[in-house]
């Protein structure tokens, strides 16, 4: 679930945890009661200061994604439905703002770039 956090990305690394674990809810990925790594774990594996970590899961918590339970680690809250729904939302959002950034920077026009998702999305059907 962490293989993405680039120490290199423009987003500090505490957002970008954060990010990982709110898209793995939304998805499903990660459900009600499942544990995330601890906060020492998680640092060492990422090769980070321990305060990034807790910095995140602090965030999740103030948001009601995660449960930090003294002593016994981390946990996923129960998240209602509607709040998984508007997250995968943003996250697609997000993912498109990324896409276009991306496509602009490479000097494809926005026609070809809708021509080429039409064409991706229609392939997997």
């Amino acid at each position: 679930m962490f293989e993405r956090i680039d120490p290199r990305s423009p987003t500090p690394i505490y957002a970008q945890i954060a990010e990982r674990v709110r898209v793995a809810v939304a998805s499903g990925e990660l459900r009600a009661g499942d544990g995330l790594p601890s906060v020492r774990a998680l640092a060492t594996r990422l090769r980070v200061n321990p305060a990034t970590v807790v910095q995140a899961y602090r965030d999740l918590e103030r948001e009601g994604i995660v449960e930090m339970k003294q002593g016994a680690g981390t946990y996923v809250a129960d998240v209602p439905a509607d709040t998984r729904a508007r997250e995968r939302s943003a996250a697609a959002k997000r993912l498109v703002r990324e896409l276009l950034a991306s496509a602009a920077r490479l000097g494809i026009h926005r026609d070809d770039l809708r021509k080429a998702l039409t064409s991706e999305l229609e392939d997997r059907k």
